[in-house]
């Protein structure tokens, strides 16, 4: 095509009877111009229809993507002008093969620079629905995710340079493969926890905000990164687990308890007469009643369980609408409260720990 330029520019000048030099200009011009002309319709139509009819899907996926890409499609559009607009330049001639170079590495990189702003565009928006959900995304996270999107196209317009250079990708392949396999050897604490922290976020054992257990240790959670999460314990002080330890241990997970099963024992003395023994479940009934305590869900049982070491012993189970850990404790001292007055009023003794030793006196 640069040939059929050449010879456009040659027609020009000998009918406008000036240098060679002078219609290569004009004609490396007018391309330019019409290169500007057509990428500014190209940008009016983006504008004036498909902006427009984006607008009206449901969606602002499509809003975003095309947002992103208007730029580099028209500086596309630009740098074929640019390359087409200088091919009938004579001067140049002799060093097409650098300028074909040139500007195949410039819309390389161009269209990778694109296709990294649509995946971020597509990571945000993912993001964004996962927070009308209440699942957000950690900002740590979503800087990982882009980073590894922007590194792989990164990857790839780097191996398409070197195609468009007519470089062999075999040798190149290989010591990608070695130094990539090197590289893991000495990050793979680093990469365990980073595929750790992918694999918390996407099964979800636990979010930001969950009141955990994990070993001995209980606390809420903070902050899920990278190569860590933060869990802020019920004594005050800051856990920093990693998180491949995490994904290897047992955790339980109290946000996902939807009723809380309570379960106590309460212990009388021997002494305590029979006719009052029976009476204690049902001043237990009468106590744990969803009517009066708005947090019970319903009783299950109050059952005279044992003839312990030192004491008669009753086993009571409820359960609690809620699992907040604070509701329970309030509710429990209620019981706990209501239980000893109660006990008190009918002259019922609450055991402790005591021993009762017999003397055999010989006479």
């Amino acid at each position: 095509m640069s040939d059929g330029f050449r010879e456009l520019a040659h027609v020009i000048s000998k009918q406008l009877g000036i240098p060679p030099l002078a219609g290569e200009a004009i004609v490396s011009l007018l391309i330019f111009l019409i290169t500007i002309i057509v990428g500014w319709i190209i940008y009016f139509i983006f504008e004036r229809y498909v902006k427009k009819w984006a607008e009206k899907t449901k969606t602002k996926l499509d809003d975003l993507i095309l947002e992103n890409i208007k730029a580099p499609i028209f500086v596309l559009i630009l740098l074929i002008g640019i390359y087409y607009a200088i091919s009938p330049l004579s001067v140049l001639k002799g060093y097409s093969d650098i300028i074909d170079a040139i500007f195949k590495v410039a819309e390389i990189l161009l269209i990778a620079f694109a296709i990294a702003k649509v995946f971020n565009v597509l990571i945000e928006w993912y993001s964004e629905k996962r927070a009308e959900k209440g699942r957000r995304l950690s900002e740590h996270l979503l800087f990982v995710l882009k980073k590894t999107i922007q590194g792989i196209v990164a990857l790839f317009a780097f191996l398409a340079i070197l195609s468009a250079l007519n470089v062999d990708l075999s040798g190149v392949i290989v010591g990608l493969g070695v130094g990539g396999i090197a590289i893991a050897l000495a990050l793979q604490n680093i990469l365990g926890d980073i595929f750790s922290a992918f694999s918390i976020y996407f099964d979800r054992p636990f979010e930001v905000g969950d009141f955990v257990v994990i070993g001995e240790h209980m606390g809420t959670v903070k902050k899920i990164g990278i190569k860590s999460t933060r869990i802020q314990l019920l004594q005050g002080e800051e856990l920093v687990v990693s998180n491949r330890e995490l994904v290897s241990t047992k955790i339980r997970n109290f946000k996902k308890m939807k009723k809380r099963r309570v379960s106590f024992t309460i212990g009388v003395t021997y002494d305590t007469p029979l006719e009052k023994l029976k009476k204690i479940p049902e001043i237990i009934k009468d106590i744990i009643d969803p009517s009066k305590l708005p947090d019970v869900d319903h009783l299950e049982r109050v059952h005279f369980k044992e003839f312990g070491p030192y004491s008669l012993n009753f086993e009571i189970v409820y359960y609690m609408k809620t699992r907040d850990y604070i509701k329970y404790m309030d509710t429990q001292q209620a019981i706990n409260f209501a239980i000893k007055e109660a006990f008190e009023k009918e002259g019922i003794e609450i055991a402790f720990p005591t021993q009762t030793i017999y003397l055999n006196r010989e006479q």
